[in-house]
């Protein structure tokens, strides 16, 4: 019995010996062919699901530990379904990630203390209207709580690249991208990130260097990233040089911004604000950001042949609306011809300084064109860009053929809507205010503009010529309403009128007067001095415009020594001028040749003839020229504009009377 009961436990021991022998050869095999590449499939499932993407590892390895090292080689993320490019979206030969496990069981937080990826590539692309950079990525769970991001360590880049190609902005460059140590001991942990770039941006070439703090770094809140940026895109360079606080939520940013080129609308490629076109530039300037604004301050340069400072601010509405750029500008002198780009044109001229061979040449055929009004087409698309808010003042013009003494523009933009509210130029002690508004109608502009002609002197009109001179005070108004895609086009079909007057009290250059008559004589004479002013009763001219064809409606200079009338047209859209003048003296003239004076020719290029034919035959033909007499309808307006009683009423009334003569 005894012998029997000590038997069992033996068999017993012998039967668990055996399992545990049995279980000991399973963990000993499994460790012998243990591969980790048997969750491939899980691996993938799960990243794919998360992007949207279809993901696919070649092979996976595991090192377990408390700091358990990942390692996954061949690598690729597919481009969208359907999607026709050859080169996959991204593809990575090696992959490293370190996960402390540690930290996870403790505090249910991620931490990977290293990620190292070697060779990565990236394809973005557009094709047509798709793109395959656009990532489907999970929803998350309903009412799940917010999982906090990773604590990452460090980032190791090798050998990176990516390819950028945008058929539709014209775009095609490459970018190589790594880590490496820094000799820079503002780089947090001596590590920064360098990324070149060089290909073709916006149909134009561009070359690009970053170099940056590591990626990582930029989750680090106690230390700004620092940044040095250069980029060249065609003939704009700029460059960007500064630090970015807490990079991670962007709270704030201290750059100094530097770019020039050859004309800052090319800016429009990088920034994407609507700018008319300029001369050659040159800027420089601090680029701040708090509250949610980018500040562009204490900018200094120069544009073509004017000063140039001020600010300018932009800033994305919280509800993701349009952005708004708001824009202080000032001159302290500016060259008129710069700012031409606001009206369509061709800005600066053949001798505007920091012009390359590209741009003279460009502005040689623009002054080798025909047509003054401008006809570039207007881009609605990008003027509804953004909204803009813009001001500028030119405190002294430089140019000697403008009568005009300082300019201030206040413009905004809408919603595509533009107005101009006012544009003003100073001259002398008066101003000419333009108020301008451009609304989009089926693809083209509709203008509405007013312009006040206020207390104008006559003598800055003259001084202008550098060979008559004036004095007196010339006031009015202009309107004019049209539609189309251009300045040219805008006035080539549109409606309004003008009309100016001036009262006695002024006078003009007796030569001036004496050469509209050719009064041969006295021409001499007043070119010697004698006499040198002739005194000014009335001034008034009416125009009207209709269907793009200013027609002279009423014009008359009545002076002490005659009255001159005028007629004829103006064609707005072929720019051909059909005008005369006729003087009438009013006393005896030595050598008088009595014959109206033409212009013709287009409006860049004006003729001034006398007119054709026997002299005899022409002695009282302005009613067969178009030239008429002042209508006494005229008169409210002038009233108006100059008070009950004034001189140029009683030259109206003494002129349809018939008998021209000195109304003084």
């Amino acid at each position: 019995m005894s012998q029997g009961a000590a038997v069992k436990p033996r068999g017993r021991s012998s039967v668990t010996a055996q399992v545990l022998a049995a279980l000991l050869l399973v963990i000993v095999l499994l460790i012998w062919f243990w591969n980790w590449d048997w969750f491939i499939p899980i691996v993938d499932a799960q990243a794919g699901s998360a992007i949207g993407r279809k993901v696919t590892i070649q092979h996976l390895h595991v090192r377990l530990g408390r700091v358990t090292e990942v390692v996954a080689t061949g690598i690729t993320i597919a481009n969208p379904h359907g999607f026709t490019a050859t080169d996959e979206f991204a593809t990575a030969d090696r992959l490293v990630v370190d996960a402390d496990v540690g930290a996870y069981i403790k505090h249910q937080t991620i931490v990977l203390p290293m990620i190292e990826v070697d060779h990565p590539v990236a394809s973005v692309r557009q094709v047509g209207a798709r793109n395959n950079y656009t990532l489907q990525l999970a929803p998350a769970k309903p009412n799940a709580k917010p999982s906090p991001p990773p604590r990452i360590g460090e980032l190791v880049i090798n050998d990176g690249e990516a390819s950028v190609v945008m058929p539709a902005y014209k775009t095609d460059f490459e970018l190589t991208i790594q880590t490496r140590p820094s000799t820079d001991p503002s780089f947090i942990a001596g590590d920064e990130l360098d990324v070149d770039a060089h290909g073709t941006y916006g149909g134009a070439p561009i070359t690009g260097t970053f170099v940056g703090g590591a990626l990582l770094s930029l989750r680090d809140a106690a230390h700004p990233y620092p940044v040095d940026l250069h980029v060249a895109n065609g003939f704009t360079h700029a460059s960007l040089v500064g630090t970015i606080e807490d990079p991670a939520h962007f709270g704030g940013a201290h750059l100094r911004l530097a770019f020039d080129g050859q004309n800052m609308a090319d800016l429009y490629q990088l920034t994407g604000v609507p700018i008319p076109a300029t001369p050659p530039y040159k800027i420089t300037g601090n680029l701040v950001y708090a509250a949610n604004a980018f500040r562009f301050e204490n900018i200094v340069g120069t544009l073509g042949s004017s000063d140039l400072e001020g600010s300018i601010a932009e800033s994305t509405p919280t509800d993701g609306g349009k952005r708004l750029v708001t824009a202080d500008l000032q001159s302290r002198r500016v060259d008129l011809t710069d700012l031409a780009g606001f009206l369509g044109a061709t800005p600066g001229k053949t001798t505007t300084p920091g012009q390359n061979a590209a741009t003279k040449a460009a502005q040689v055929r623009a002054d080798d064109k025909p047509n003054l009004i401008p006809d570039t087409p207007i881009n609605l698309p990008k003027v509804d860009a953004a909204n803009i808010e813009f001001r500028y003042r030119g405190a002294k013009i430089l140019n000697k053929d403008a009568p005009l003494d300082n300019v201030v523009i206040v413009l905004s933009i809408e919603n595509g809507r533009i107005d101009a509210h006012p544009v003003s130029f100073g001259v002398g002690g008066g101003s000419i205010i333009i108020n301008l508004a451009l609304r989009p109608v089926d693809g083209l502009l509709h203008a509405n503009a007013n312009v006040d002609f206020r207390q104008i002197p006559l003598g800055r009109l003259m001084k202008s010529t550098q060979a008559f001179a004036g004095s007196g005070v010339i006031g009015g108004s202009a309107r004019v309403d049209g539609t189309g895609n251009s300045m040219a086009a805008i006035l080539g079909h549109g409606n309004g009128g003008l009309q100016l007057f001036m009262n006695q009290g002024g006078s003009v250059s007796a030569l001036l007067v004496d050469l509209a008559g050719l009064q041969v004589g006295d021409a001499a004479l007043s070119a010697l001095g004698i006499p040198d002013q002739t005194r000014i009763q009335c001034i008034v001219s009416d125009f009207a415009l209709h269907d793009g064809v200013v027609d002279t409606k009423a014009f008359l200079v009545a002076s002490s020594e005659a009255n001159i009338l005028g007629g004829g047209t103006i064609n707005l859209e072929t720019e051909k001028l059909d005008l005369a003048l006729k003087t009438q003296a009013t006393h005896f003239q030595i050598l008088s040749l009595s014959t109206p004076i033409n212009f013709g020719g287009t409006m860049k290029h004006p003729s001034v003839l006398p007119a054709a034919g026997p002299l005899a035959a022409k002695t009282g033909a302005a009613v067969g020229l178009g030239i008429l007499f002042p209508p006494l309808a005229l008169l409210p307006t002038i009233r108006l504009g100059l008070g009950d009683k004034n001189a140029c009423e009683d030259t109206m009334q003494s002129l349809a009377a018939g008998a021209p003569k000195n109304p003084g």
